[in-house]
């Protein structure tokens, strides 16, 4: 079994914002030479997660006000007394989990018709790290 790393950065503009990177995703395997395997993509910060679904701009925008109505912005939260402003940063990045473990065969990620990889990013305008673990041979 071989193993390959590499590590997309994002600094995104908005607090919230979800960031299609399938082709990145795709790029890595590609780098890694590998055929057939695992391709492990997580977030390596706790504001922040990656997931599976469809590249749809209504969709998206659905997740996000489900997320908002889940996990609402609100000064009460303990974490808050921490000196910090984003526990509701923290609750979204739970519910959407942190990684994703994507099978590859033949060199090419398997993945159903409309799934595409996302970085989901709850407390942004700051610069943070994916890291993309291929393993196979």
């Amino acid at each position: 079994m071989k193993f390959h790393t590499e590590y997309l950065t994002f600094n995104t503009r908005n607090h919230r914002e979800y960031v299609h990177i399938t082709p990145q995703v795709e790029r890595i395997l590609h780098n890694s030479g590998m055929k057939n395997g695992m391709v492990l993509v997580s977030a390596m910060h706790i504001t922040a997660g990656v997931y599976v679904n469809d590249n749809e701009d209504g969709l998206i925008e659905d997740i996000d006000a489900w997320l908002e109505k889940l996990a609402p912005f609100r000064k009460e939260y303990q974490h808050h007394q921490t000196g910090e402003d984003n526990g509701d940063s923290h609750l979204k990045a739970i519910l959407v989990h942190h990684q994703v473990i994507l099978p590859f065969t033949s060199g090419k990620l398997v993945l159903g018709t409309w799934q595409r990889v996302f970085y989901a990013e709850f407390d942004g305008q700051r610069s943070k790290r994916v890291l993309v673990y291929v393993m196979g041979e």
